[in-house]
């Protein structure tokens, strides 16, 4: 049995402690929660009858936890994951897993001297038609890659950001790229692979942030495939869709709903008897934007804790994902095509005003 605690206990928490706290994930429970407001500890502890922090060290100084899911704001995502290595528990860090690539660098080196696991959160990769998707593209069916698209197209009104002072700061969390848009960003890299230049461009339209609520990018694979970046938080009334597109010479797959969740086109040049299940099985939006992907993540997790398995996104992999978000904020600052890998100059992200 893993036992889980929550380092933070804001938006997402909801997610992690329903699956955790209810029972959900064989082989995991939760056992502790910490907050820095207590109200918000409180509610989550009263309702699974955990034990409730409200300091950091005081939180992870107990013998009860195994396992640490920190859904502090990006900006803190560093220091709390370090300080949960350094207390020897496993690390399962929500996205982005920081804000700075020097910072990715460090979380990773502390998780490895601790000899503790690193996970970051990346779940829309275990929803059930990207997981379709992956199958076919490992089977060759997309033949030579020609065009992937990712498309958020989500509602994040003024009283969103002003929930939290960090949301939308350049310190502590960035804009629709680095939040809402960033397992999108990472659908894109998982498929299509090395990434040779980004040239991008944003605007804050609606939000009264410092970040970007609006954003679009084109994007240069080392296989010749082109790749498109749409994103926005400035969708009204409410969400409307987020979707992966990836058009081949052998087919054409799109994955659209709210969370890359529901198939809208499945169409292959050689068809296969499956094909026909696929979208009738799996062509269902989730209820929401977190989609389903969530519980098949926390599984993971514990089969690699338990069964000593392979992680699908460790930190080297979250920190991949890190390295275009960053590369596409610097191509924002400086109206130019940039190049990976690259040194951040003029991105701002993770950098106080």
């Amino acid at each position: 049995m893993i036992r889980f605690g929550l380092l933070g206990c804001g938006r997402i928490s909801k997610r992690h402690s329903d699956l955790l706290g209810g029972g959900h994930i064989d082989g995991a429970r939760l056992t502790a929660v910490c907050d820095v407001l207590p109200e918000r500890a409180d509610a989550i502890a009263a309702r699974y009858g955990i034990k409730a922090y409200y300091n950091r060290d005081e939180f992870l100084a107990s013998k009860e936890i195994d396992a640490v899911s920190v859904l502090t704001p990006s900006g803190q995502h560093a220091a709390d994951a370090i300080a949960v290595a350094g207390a020897g528990k496993h690390v399962v860090v929500e996205k982005p897993m920081a804000l700075r690539l020097e910072d990715a660098d460090a979380m990773i080196r502390a998780c490895d001297r601790a000899g503790v696991k690193l996970f970051v959160v990346k779940q829309n990769r275990f929803n059930v038609p990207v997981v379709k998707a992956r199958q076919a593209l490992e089977a060759g069916r997309f033949g030579k890659l020609i065009l992937g698209t990712v498309r958020v197209r989500w509602c994040r009104d003024q009283s969103y950001y002003d929930q939290d002072a960090w949301r939308g700061t350049w310190a502590h969390d960035g804009g629709v790229l680095a939040n809402q848009a960033s397992h999108h960003v990472d659908m894109l890299e998982w498929f299509f692979g090395d990434i040779v230049s980004v040239h991008a461009r944003a605007v804050t339209a609606l939000a009264k942030i410092e970040a970007e609520d609006t954003a679009v990018a084109t994007l240069k694979f080392r296989n010749g495939a082109l790749g498109i970046i749409e994103a926005t938080t400035a969708i009204r009334p409410k969400d409307l869709e987020g979707s992966l597109s990836i058009l081949g010479s052998g087919g054409t797959v799109e994955i659209a709903g709210f969370a890359v969740n529901q198939i809208r086109h499945w169409q292959f040049i050689d068809e296969l008897p499956s094909d026909a299940e696929v979208i009738e099985k799996f062509s269902v939006n989730p209820p929401n934007v977190y989609g389903f992907g969530h519980q098949a993540y926390y599984e993971h997790v514990v089969d690699c804790l338990i069964n000593k398995s392979p992680a699908l996104v460790d930190g080297l992999e979250g920190r991949r994902s890190l390295e275009l978000i960053s590369a596409l904020y610097e191509s924002i600052e400086t109206g130019r095509e940039v190049p990976l890998v690259f040194s951040p100059r003029q991105c701002r992200l993770g950098m106080t005003s």
